[in-house]
């Protein structure tokens, strides 16, 4: 990616994806679209336990569903639950311990679920990573395609059947407006080839994410699949992943709730 498209495709998105564009859209947005009940109706969220992913389960906690919290680490994703359930007064908050770069696990976890669980009506695939440096997975997957697309792939690849059984199903993917800046390398999926840039790779994991979806909603009709890029949203992941973009931004960022 030449240093000319990627300036043109930051300053094409930089109205659109900050706080301000948020804003301007917001006033075509219709405040009774979000007055609706899910209560009977259960989520599971990847990466629930801060940022998007956290304002997501507490929006869902407080209008009555079952939450599903996904996440890597057990204390964090616990404390995040006790906030969760004392603001929202919904006991019906569940925490299951997920590494999403560790493949087999996560297929073992889906695996349990189905059992476990009669029903699940949607699946927010939202945790991600972004390894600036190769790394390999104890599967031998680079770390960023095996937390990105395939976790995300044998998440929702083994829900597929207990989403078909419930009630008006969903899968949404959380992407990113990076994707805009890659084609699909179907040759080179896990950025073997030529120099590793971090962020480049990790546009090419979300360009893998939007057309994993659009063949996943060809061939499951039942279920409703949507894929959706927040904008540039304020969040740890963010500030610790891209920390010259945190800082140059600033306030320019989207709050988590506006990005959820």
């Amino acid at each position: 990616m030449s240093l000319y498209r990627n300036a043109v495709w930051f300053l094409n998105g930089i109205h659109q994806y900050t706080r301000k564009g948020y804003e301007a859209a917001s006033k075509d947005f219709e405040p009774q679209d979000l007055n609706v009940s899910v209560v009977g109706r259960s989520f599971m969220i990847t990466g629930a336990n801060s940022g998007i992913g956290r304002a997501t389960a507490m929006a869902i906690a407080k209008k009555g569903g079952t939450v599903h919290m996904v996440c890597r680490n057990k204390d964090k994703a616990e404390e995040a639950r006790t906030d969760i359930v004392n603001e929202s007064g919904n006991t019906e908050v569940h925490v299951h311990v997920v590494d999403m770069s560790e493949t087999h696990k996560v297929w073992e976890f889906a695996e349990a679920f189905k059992k476990q669980y009669p029903s699940l009506n949607v699946l927010i695939n939202n945790a991600g990573c972004m390894v600036r440096k190769r790394e390999l997975n104890a599967e031998g997957l680079e770390k960023n395609f095996a937390t990105n697309v395939m976790g995300v792939y044998i998440l929702t690849q083994s829900l597929i059947p207990l989403l078909q059984k419930s009630r008006d199903p969903r899968v949404i993917t959380v992407s990113s407006g990076g994707m805009l800046v890659q084609k699909l390398r179907a040759d080179d999926l896990q950025s073997g080839k030529g120099y590793f840039d971090g962020v480049m790779v990790y546009a090419q994991n979300k360009r893998q994410q939007v057309v994993l979806t659009q063949q996943w909603a060809k061939a499951n009709p039942v279920i409703h699949f949507s894929v959706m890029h927040p904008g540039w949203v304020d969040t740890p992941a963010v500030s610790t992943s891209m920390p010259q973009f945190h800082r140059m931004m600033g306030e320019r960022l989207r709050g988590v709730e506006q990005g959820a």
